[in-house]
Parts: C-alpha cells; structure tokens; sequence
C-alpha cells in the first residue's frame, strides 16, 4: 500500500490546503485543515518530508513540525510559482508547493530560531521606527519653511529646528502653530529613546554571540550589520563561497546571456534588503577613510574612484565585505586584516 512521502501545505491565517503525495507522485491527500487542528492531524501521520512556502509564519510552523518527527523544508515563493497550474486556487498553490519540494535542484530557506526570528524583529522594528522619525523630521523642517524658517538636512540638525520652534517670535510663527511642532518634535524625542533602547538590546546579545563579534572585527562592519548577518544567514554552509553570499545579498551584476555573449548590467537587488543596505552604508563609510590610507585596499579604492562613480565603488567594496564575512562565519576563523588586503590586492 502506497504513503504518503512528501506534503504540501499552503498557509493561511485560519485555513490550511494540504496535497500529500506517494513515491511515484500520485496524489494520496488533497485536505483542508484549521489551523487549531492543523498540528494535531501532522502528529498521527508517519515521519514525511513537509514542504511549505517561506512566509511570515513558515518558521513557526517549521520548527512545531519538526519537533514531531517529520523533515521540513521551505522554499521561496518565487521558486513555487513556475509550478502554479492554471485557475490558482489553495489546492493548485498546495499541490505546487508539493512539486517544488521535490525537486532536487530546488534551494531551500533554512528553518530559523525563535532567538535568530527575534533578533531579527528588533532589526525591523528599529528600522521602521528610524523611518517614522526620519517621516516626522521631514514634516517638521517642512511645515518651518512655510513661515520661512530653513535649516539644513539631516537629523544632526534636529537641535536648530528645535530652537526655531522655540525661539522664533509669535509674529513670525503663530501660536496655534508652534504647538503642532512641539507635538512634532515631542515625538520625535520619544521615537529617538525607543531606538536608543532597541539598540541596547541589540549590544547586549552581540557581546554574548560569538559570530557576530567576529564579524564586527571585520572594518566596515558594525553593530547592526553584524547583527543581522549573524541572524539572517543562517547557514553559511548552504553558500558555495562568498560570491553566492554576495549574489543572494543582492550585491552582483544582472546577467544577460545569449549566444555565448554575456552582458552584465545593474546589481540585482535580490535577496536581503536590509543587510544590502547595512553592508552599502558600511561600504561608504568605509571609502571615507581609505581616501587617505597607504594600505592596498586604500589604493584599490582611490584608482577605482579614478575611473568609476563613488556609488559603484561602494557596491564593488561592499561586495567584498560579503565575500570576506562569509570566510568568518563558515570557516568558523576571526577576521584576519590580510585577507581584506589581499581582496584588494587580487582585484
């Protein structure tokens, strides 16, 4: 009698699809399940390869699935959709799902952590809070110049737009006005305490992990982008070498071959948005320095912006970064300057 050896599972918030499928691809199971009962019916089933797209809550479910006895893999939702047949409904995404599974060139997302999913969490949560003050600066500096009153960008520049708030007289700026951009930069303060904590918590577990104080040795790299590195790369094994780690960050040229003719064009983009930019701003700020260094990659960076725009040397540099943070974390070693030296010197 034929079992079941591979499930696909379509999450959703209170109903879940199910396509179950035996060693020669025949469909055994096509279910719906809540979500309450979704766990419960797993559990009475043999140990089986469960399929599930990488989503929102995939992580959870992966690792309460794990837990009894089956295989779990996640695959990217892009990778699902060559698979979607026609009429796309919960069956049909489940039933592709399965089939995705199975294939054996298929790559998979590594199962996260709670700790690894929380870390993570303070990374966006700070993130968006950063946005919301930068939304709340913009709108202060803007509702100024209404009456006249500029000062320059940045949030450096928060002190002087304080002060014209306060000490601009009443006949330049009205009363009932001045309130609004107290209420303005009231948020403003209490926005920037909110990140001053989220960034505490996030010192405190970088001095208790190991990975991501190695990869904070590493210059361009700092708190936050060895943080997220640590948490988001999960298994640097999964990763050939650190040109793979550069081209899922997003941070390689676009492919176009036909042929036998290649050309390459912009930088993907793909992959992690946030650890692109974190390694981006990284690279930037790295560039200021090695302006005036004698050191090789001092010298890689000033011929490079010779003859190329300082933006794509930030992403060449940054690219680098990557390449050198994945020798840390997969081969287990402390950076060691010579390696970004010798980067600089092979290039």
């Amino acid at each position: 009698m034929s079992e079941i050896i591979r499930i696909g599972v379509d999450l959703a918030k209170l109903v879940f699809q199910m396509h179950g499928v035996d060693a020669a691809d025949r469909a055994l199971l096509r279910r719906q399940v809540k979500r309450a009962q979704f766990i419960g019916f797993l559990a009475q089933l043999p140990p089986c390869l469960v399929v599930m797209e990488a989503c929102g809550s995939a992580h959870h479910w992966a690792r309460r699935i794990a837990a009894l006895g089956h295989e779990v893999r996640l695959v990217p939702a892009a990778y699902v959709k060559p698979y979607v047949k026609r009429n796309k409904n919960d069956a049909i995404d489940a039933e592709a799902i399965c089939e995705a599974g199975g294939r054996a060139s298929m790559r998979f997302v590594p199962v996260k952590s709670a700790e690894a999913q929380a870390v993570g969490m303070l990374h966006g949560t700070r993130q968006l809070m950063v946005k919301m003050r930068t939304m709340q600066v913009n709108a202060l500096r803007g509702h100024l110049a209404e009456f006249g009153l500029i000062a320059a960008k940045g949030i450096e520049k928060l002190p002087v737009l304080a002060a014209l708030v306060e000490e601009t007289p009443a006949d330049a700026l009205p009363e009932i006005a001045r309130s609004s951009l107290r209420a303005l930069l009231g948020g403003i303060h209490r926005l920037d305490e909110e990140i001053a904590g989220l960034e505490a918590e996030l010192k405190a577990w970088h001095r208790g992990n190991e990975v991501s104080r190695r990869l904070a040795e590493i210059p361009g790299i700092g708190l936050m982008t060895a943080t997220a590195l640590a948490v988001r790369v999960v298994d640097p094994g999964l990763f050939r070498n650190g040109r793979d780690l550069a081209a899922w960050v997003g941070l390689t040229p676009r492919q176009d071959s036909t042929g036998g003719r290649t050309r390459l064009g912009r930088i993907t983009k793909a992959g992690d948005a946030l650890l692109r930019r974190l390694l981006m701003l990284g690279a930037t700020s790295l560039i200021r320095s090695l302006k005036t260094s004698d050191s090789a990659l001092g010298r890689w960076v000033r011929a490079l912006l010779a003859r190329r725009p300082p933006k794509v040397v930030a992403i060449a540099l940054a690219n680098k970064l990557a390449r050198i943070a994945w020798v840390v974390m997969a081969r287990g070693e402390p950076f060691d300057p010579r390696r970004l030296e010798a980067a600089a010197g092979a290039a």
